[in-house]
């Protein structure tokens, strides 16, 4: 069976490094093609990923290197389903505003709990909603003014998939107030996330139920494949908490992006050195097809 082995680097010494690594390996490589300056793919003949992967992170591993090994069939997606805090953008919005309510220690806390799998989500929502209660609302808009930006590379892989036809959704743990922003600031088609209640001009320290969690995430991957008529195989999702692990596993390709340890041994490839167009590479395109 054809694997393509993508390797991703901003190192140039690194990359050719990783390459010559994976290349040297007890494996017949068909073909080399360099996708971009970061990037390099090898379709290779092997008999089981599973084998082939664990040896190529192998081979990579004392570089800064990330490495995705899939079937060279099927590996452009045609959705892409992406979680918002900490992987589209830097920050968990939630830290960030309640820093305007002088408990930014206290929820972050707890919000790394849950990333990691510690706290069941939806619980763990509740409880740091509760504590932003009397919180003006002014401060949602100016959080996003100060606080929020797209990672590197965000923008470049949502227009890049949209502009080759597939679907592109923000789904998020957090809130509309940001995903509304986030997802035209980066070019989503579509976003799904939690709704803050207020009180006047305050939060009300509620959350709109049902909270979207785990399950909802997976049940968005879902019902997007069903209503593009394709199937969860021919999807990217990526994310970096527990509460994406769901999706990230019924996805054809789950990547995960700075994760959490829980996360990162689950997914499908690891992001831990590259900006969010890896994902773009992974899928075989090449740098010239990049939009922005």
């Amino acid at each position: 069976m054809l694997f393509a082995v993508t390797l991703v680097s901003s190192d140039p010494d690194a990359l050719s490094a990783g390459t010559h690594a994976v290349a040297g390996l007890n494996a017949v490589v068909k073909e080399t093609a360099r996708l971009g300056p970061q990037a390099e793919d090898l379709i290779v003949e092997a008999t089981d990923r599973v084998t082939l992967r664990a040896e190529a992170e192998a081979a990579v591993a004392h570089l800064p290197v990330d490495v995705c090994v899939q079937p060279t069939e099927g590996r452009r997606k045609r959705l892409l389903v992406a979680d918002m805090d900490s992987t589209i953008i830097g920050c968990e919005c939630i830290d960030e505003l309640a820093d305007y309510a002088g408990v930014k220690a206290q929820i972050a806390e707890i919000t790394e709990r849950a990333m990691r799998g510690e706290l069941a989500f939806e619980g763990a929502l509740r409880e740091r909603v509760s504590m932003l209660k009397g919180l003006n609302r002014s401060a949602l808009q100016t959080c996003f003014d100060e606080r929020v930006s797209l990672n590197p590379g965000a923008e470049v892989l949502v227009k890049t998939m949209a502009a080759h036809g597939a679907r592109c959704v923000l789904v998020s743990g957090g809130f509309t107030f940001f995903t509304d922003r986030v997802a035209i600031a980066a070019g989503f088609h579509d976003n799904r996330a939690n709704t803050l209640l207020e009180d006047g001009d305050v939060l009300s320290g509620l959350v709109g139920e049902p909270i979207l969690g785990r399950q909802a995430k997976l049940t968005a991957l879902r019902e997007e494949a069903a209503a593009l008529g394709v199937t969860p195989a021919e999807a990217l999702a990526i994310g970096d908490g527990a509460n994406d692990l769901a999706m990230i596993e019924a996805a054809g390709l789950g990547v995960a992006y700075r994760a959490k340890p829980v996360v990162a041994a689950q997914a499908d490839a690891r992001v831990d050195h590259a900006d969010l167009t890896a994902m773009l590479y992974f899928q075989g395109y090449r740098a010239e097809e990049f939009f922005a």
